[in-house]
C-alpha cells in the first residue's frame, strides 16, 4: 500500500471515531446524569409526601369530684309568732307597766284599766252567793226531813248556781282590767298612755317574737325538687351578715303568675338583732352531684351551636364532649355530662377539629421548656 492511501485509511478511521464519540456524548447528557439534579419522578418509586408537624395543645387532666349543689334565691325575714293585744273591757288606762321596744315575757303586765265600782259589785257578788249557799244547804235539810218540796230545793239550787255565775263574771271581769303579754316577744307597737280610754276591741300593743325568725323565699319550679325539708341553709343579709338556718316549710302549692313555691327557713335569733322586714340571699343546700370544676375559658361549642369541651383520648385524638353547667361560681363553672377522668384542651381548642391528632404538653412541661430556653440564651459565649 502506498504511503498515500495509507494516510487516506487512517484519516476516514478518525472521522468514524469522532462521530462515534460525538453520539455517544449527547445521549450521555441526555440522561440526565452530569445533571445535579434528579429526576423528579422515577420509574416504579411512589410520590414522597411532604411532612406537616402536628398541632400543639395545651392540656389538663380533671378528676370529676363532689359538688354540694346549691339553690340560691331571695326572700325578706318574718317573725314566726306575732300578736295584737286588744282590750277586752272598756275603761281609762291608769298604769302603764312597758314601753315600746322592751323585751317582754309571756304574762307580764302592760297595762291597768281603772276598776270603776267593779271591787264593790265584787263585794255584793260575794255575798250573794254566801247566801245563796246557806239558803241552798237549809232547803236541802228540810227536802231530807219532807219539810220541803222538790221543787223548791230546785229553785234554791238555781239561785246558788246564778250567784256563782255572777261571781265568775265579776271576777274574770275584774282580771281584764290588767292587761298582759300574751307571747315572748319584744313590743313593736304601744300607743297608749295613761289616762287614755279604751273601747272593748281596739288595739293596744303589738309583740313580735324574733327567735327564732324565718326568711320567706320562692324557689322555682325547676328547682323546688331538689331540696328537702330539714337540709341547712345560709341567709346573707344587707349587711354582708351570713346567718344559718334550716329549711322547716315547702309549700306543695305552687303560684300560677310566677310558677314558683313558698319555702320558710328558720334561723335562730335569740339576740333580737335580725329585725323582720330584711331582705336577705338564701342559699339552699340541694342534692350533691359529681361534675368537674374547670375554667369558663375552656368552653366551646361544636358544629350544632352546643356547649362542650374539647378532650384529647389516649390515641392523641380530639374529642368533643357535650356538657351541662351545673353551676357558676367565682372558683370557676362546675360541669357535668363528662367521664369521670378527662384530659382536657385548654389552650388551642377553638384551632383543632374532633378526630384530629395533636401534640400535646402540660403547663408544666411548657413551664420547663420555657425555663430551659431562658438558661440557654443567658449561657455566655465560649470566647475561643
Amino acid at each position: 500500500m502506498t504511503e498515500k492511501k495509507r494516510k487516506s485509511h487512517r484519516n476516514y478511521s478518525s472521522k468514524i471515531i469522532a462521530t462515534l464519540l460525538a453520539v455517544a456524548t449527547v445521549a450521555w447528557i441526555g440522561s440526565g446524569v452530569v445533571s445535579s439534579n434528579e429526576p423528579a419522578v422515577r420509574a416504579g418509586e411512589p410520590l414522597a409526601e411532604k411532612q406537616t408537624p402536628l398541632p400543639l395543645v395545651r392540656i389538663k387532666q380533671s378528676v370529676a369530684r363532689v359538688h354540694e349543689r346549691q339553690v340560691i334565691l331571695f326572700g325578706r325575714t318574718e317573725a314566726i309568732n306575732q300578736a295584737n293585744i286588744a282590750a277586752e273591757i272598756s275603761g281609762r288606762i291608769v298604769k302603764k307597766a312597758a314601753n315600746k321596744g322592751d323585751l317582754v315575757k309571756k304574762g307580764q303586765v302592760l297595762f291597768q284599766i281603772f276598776m270603776d265600782d267593779r271591787q264593790s259589785q265584787l263585794a255584793e257578788a260575794k255575798a250573794k252567793m254566801k247566801y245563796q249557799e246557806i239558803s241552798y244547804n237549809a232547803a236541802k235539810r228540810l227536802s231530807k226531813k219532807q219539810f220541803q218540796s222538790q221543787v223548791r230545793l230546785a229553785e234554791e239550787k238555781a239561785n246558788l248556781e246564778s250567784a256563782r255565775a255572777r261571781l265568775k263574771s265579776i271576777q274574770m271581769e275584774i282580771s281584764k282590767t290588767v292587761i298582759r303579754a300574751p307571747i315572748d316577744g319584744v313590743i313593736n307597737t304601744l300607743p297608749l298612755s295613761v289616762g287614755d280610754y279604751v273601747k272593748s276591741g281596739d288595739i293596744v300593743a303589738a309583740i313580735v317574737d324574733l327567735d327564732p325568725i324565718r326568711i320567706v323565699g320562692q324557689v322555682s319550679e325547676r328547682d323546688v325538687s331538689r331540696i328537702r325539708q330539714g337540709t341547712d341553709a345560709v341567709a346573707v343579709l344587707p349587711n354582708g351578715r351570713e346567718v344559718r338556718g334550716q329549711v322547716k316549710f315547702i309549700s306543695r302549692i305552687g303560684a300560677s303568675s310566677t310558677r314558683t313555691f313558698d319555702v320558710d327557713v328558720w334561723v335562730e335569733n335569740a339576740s333580737g338583732s335580725v329585725p323582720e322586714g330584711l331582705t336577705a340571699e338564701l342559699r339552699l343546700q340541694a342534692e350533691s352531684e359529681r361534675a368537674h370544676l374547670v375554667s369558663p375559658a375552656v368552653l366551646t361549642l361544636d358544629a350544632e351551636g352546643a356547649v362542650g369541651v374539647k378532650a384529647v383520648n389516649d390515641e392523641g385524638i380530639v374529642v368533643f364532649h357535650r356538657v351541662k353547667i351545673v353551676a357558676d361560681t367565682p372558683a370557676g363553672i362546675w360541669l357535668g355530662g363528662l367521664p369521670e377522668l378527662v384530659t382536657l384542651i385548654t389552650v388551642g381548642q377553638e384551632f383543632v377539629l374532633p378526630e384530629q391528632k395533636v401534640r400535646t404538653a402540660t403547663e408544666a412541661q411548657i413551664k420547663n421548656q420555657a425555663e430551659q430556653d431562658l438558661r440557654q440564651t443567658e449561657t455566655p459565649e465560649d470566647p475561643s
